[in-house]
């Protein structure tokens, strides 16, 4: 409804509305991903092979990332013009660093990734069952962070867990070598990584927080305020490619795992297009993208992400929300159904 759209406030009036400029002069984009490649990431690869980037205007350097949290920084840090990242990370830096804010231009995921996982032996058949139980996930990682909201939304005593710290490389190791009874973590990561260490399918059990009662965004295209105050063409110009390269990976999954795989000889496409499946169904196609279409923005949601992160990190100054999401580089909905 136009009543609950996200407008823009006067922190972040001064950015341009975006003309998008047909390909001219190429305008070099230095793109930062999540993470290494996954089956998602194939939006971007077809985005780029199949001219779209370059229709804009724009000659794109698409690297892996680190992390959500890396990402940010060296998006922040004007390392990338753009990046790919989970803005839960951002709450606590925008509020730590206001001269280098970083504005989601462009909501991917409507939901985030963050879930629960255990295995059937566990005998945890509800989130509540992990009261008492050894949860596992490495300190200060986001789910971890996030636990006690969720837990909060179902009614556990986060005191009565039992925490649990590894490296995040470890993380599902531990959980399938029974070391701990359940992991936080991000659903689409540690469901393939359990399924890769030979975990059946069937024996594992997940509660994504934001079917639970936490609903708050997952990933998006991220770049600096001040960035985007210089280069509103260009912002508008990548987001556009990105929309239609995600209607083509969902269009063509095969093509956009191939893509991914002649840039990282040991992708997993069989494993991946699995990957991208489980996050188009739980991430993306979402009630509210079939009806508002994919980006759409909700202030109350990202109200609450905004809230949920400052409790979980002490942030006693929290970004405006209006400051941190925007959907001024949105293509029109009408360009923007999916589904």
């Amino acid at each position: 409804m136009p009543s609950r759209r996200l407008v823009l406030a006067a922190g972040a009036a001064a950015l341009g509305a975006p003309h998008i400029r047909t390909a001219r002069a190429q305008a070099p984009i230095r793109f930062c991903l999540d993470w290494a490649l996954q089956g998602n990431h194939g939006m971007f690869a077809l985005a780029e092979e199949r001219g779209l980037f370059r229709r804009e205007g724009l000659a794109i350097r698409m690297d892996r990332g680190f992390g959500s949290g890396d990402t940010a920084v060296k998006v922040a840090s004007g390392a990338y013009d753009i990046g790919y990242t989970d803005p839960s990370t951002m709450v606590k830096f925008n509020a730590e660093n206001p001269d280098k804010r970083l504005v989601s231009i462009y909501q991917v995921l409507d939901r985030t990734a963050a879930a629960l996982t255990t295995l059937r032996r566990s005998r945890i058949t509800e989130p509540k069952g992990v009261v008492g139980k050894r949860l596992g996930a490495p300190e200060g990682e986001a789910s971890r962070m996030l636990f006690p909201a969720f837990a909060r939304a179902q009614g556990i005593d986060a005191s009565a867990v039992r925490w649990t710290s590894m490296a995040a490389n470890l993380r599902d190791t531990m959980l399938a070598q029974g070391q701990v009874d359940a992991v936080t973590g991000f659903l689409f990561t540690t469901h393939f990584n359990l399924v890769g260490v030979g975990m059946p399918e069937a024996d594992i059990v997940s509660w994504p927080y934001a079917e639970n009662g936490l609903d708050i965004y997952g990933s998006a295209i991220v770049a600096r305020a001040e960035w985007l105050e210089r280069n509103a063409q260009q912002a508008a110009g990548f987001v556009r490619a990105s929309v239609e390269g995600l209607k083509l990976l969902l269009a063509e999954p095969d093509a956009g795992m191939a893509l991914l795989k002649r840039r990282e000889p040991l992708f997993d496409e069989a494993l991946e297009k699995r990957r991208w499946f489980m996050t188009r169904d739980r991430g993306i196609l979402t009630p509210n993208v079939r009806e508002g279409g994919t980006g759409v923005l909700d202030a109350a949601r990202s109200a609450t992400l905004v809230r949920v992160n400052s409790e979980a990190y002490g942030v006693t100054n929290p970004p405006n929300p209006a400051e941190m999401f925007t959907d001024r580089f949105l293509p029109p909905a009408s360009e923007r159904r999916i589904g």
